[in-house]
């Protein structure tokens, strides 16, 4: 691998590529400079991606890991219906990387980027036993008016975009037959986040609350809920499973990258926006206990707890 200033000057020759009017100045000097035009909230949100835990090498090109890095951004972003101004990375690389890898890793994460007008702006390089990307995406948002999770309220109907359980059957199918199983295009590798559909949702005002689904249907609303103080009920016939998932894949199989909200009964929503599916899925209801809890409805109309089983650092399995 190159030395880390000829790195850093390879990083910066291609951040300039994109270019957003917020950046007065990115690369080069100890800080960014951005412009925040009044009547904006700044946001801003971190996302850590480390090798063997996030991703592996011998699965995941290096491409798709530098999309998928930036993608956890730019989906929490989508998440609050803002818009992505700039973004900046920390690097940390095994000494005896291959220089092709890591030129690969910033393709892919540089072609989302300018995709989205989010230029690289700053960071830091260091050395690690294993790669480990830090992620930081700035975004903005009319003030007061960011969706956030705590504003769902009983009555309110549960939404979701896309579809579920993509990522995590192609996860599968790795785990069974490695690095065969990876297909071009796949939103496991490439995940495209729903800024687009965010920023709708937001300049709309229908949306009442929102998260993106990260780690799974059924972790991620549980958070909406809490963080609302509401109950949750689903439809398990209504989830929208994606092709070559089950439905255990849809709830808890998590790294969708799609945008769960909720909306008033009498909000009038499009079935889809963007191109992307718009659907309901259940409801909000006033919160029975102290507790929060998250309930599914099956098939025969059956109600029972639906358990979170996404994804949690720091748990065995």
């Amino acid at each position: 691998m190159i030395p880390e200033r000829q790195l850093i000057e390879a990083i910066r020759r291609a951040a300039t590529k994109t270019v957003n009017p917020a950046v007065i100045f990115g690369i080069g000097d100890d800080c960014a400079v951005l412009q925040m035009p009044a009547g904006l909230h700044l946001l801003v949100t971190t996302d850590m991606c480390v090798e063997d835990i996030h991703f592996r090498r011998e699965w995941h090109p290096a491409k798709s890991v530098g999309h998928r890095c930036l993608a956890r951004g730019l989906s929490d972003i989508a998440a609050i219906g803002g818009e992505p101004l700039a973004c900046f990375l920390s690097l940390a690389l095994p000494t005896n990387l291959p220089q092709r890898w890591v030129s690969e890793f910033m393709a892919g994460l540089l072609g989302l980027a300018h995709q989205f007008k989010t230029p690289l702006s700053g960071g830091d390089t260091s050395a690690a036993e294993k790669i480990t990307a830090d992620i930081i995406v700035l975004g903005k948002v009319p003030a007061s008016e960011a969706l956030l999770r705590s504003k769902a309220r009983p009555g309110d109907l549960i939404y979701v975009t896309g579809e579920l359980g993509g990522s995590a059957s192609t996860l599968r199918q790795l785990y069974l037959r490695g690095k065969k199983a990876a297909k071009a295009g796949d939103r496991h590798f490439y995940p495209m986040p729903r800024v687009a559909i965010g920023r709708w949702l937001q300049k709309n005002k229908l949306a009442t609350a929102m998260i993106d689904i990260s780690d799974g249907l059924s972790v991620d609303l549980g958070h909406l809920c809490e963080e609302s103080k509401v109950d949750g009920v689903v439809s398990l016939k209504a989830i929208p499973v994606a092709r070559g998932a089950d439905l255990s894949l849809a709830l808890h199989g998590g790294e969708d990258y799609e945008l769960l909200f909720t909306a008033p009964k009498l909000a009038k929503l499009p079935r889809r926006i963007g191109g992307v599916p718009i659907t309901e899925i259940g409801e909000i209801r006033a919160r029975s206990d102290k507790k929060t809890t998250v309930k599914s409805i099956d098939s025969v109309g059956l109600l029972k707890p639906l358990k979170p089983a996404g994804w949690e650092h720091f748990t065995k399995k």
